[in-house]
């Protein structure tokens, strides 16, 4: 069976408070690690989140 071109990933927040994201990414178009700023609830402010696994 063919592998799926879209993975689950883990969006884990810079700031060091825990939160994180799940969101979905193509694998086959995007091959390096995603970095998006986003808002963090915790810190109350847009923070830096970076790809990381699913546990």
């Amino acid at each position: 069976m063919a592998k799926p071109t879209t993975i689950k990933i883990r969006l884990n927040s810079t700031a060091d408070t825990g939160h994180f994201y799940v969101t979905r990414k193509n694998s086959r178009k995007m091959t390096e690690k995603m970095v998006v700023r986003k808002y963090d609830p915790v810190a109350r402010r847009h923070v830096e989140y970076r790809e990381g696994k699913i546990k």
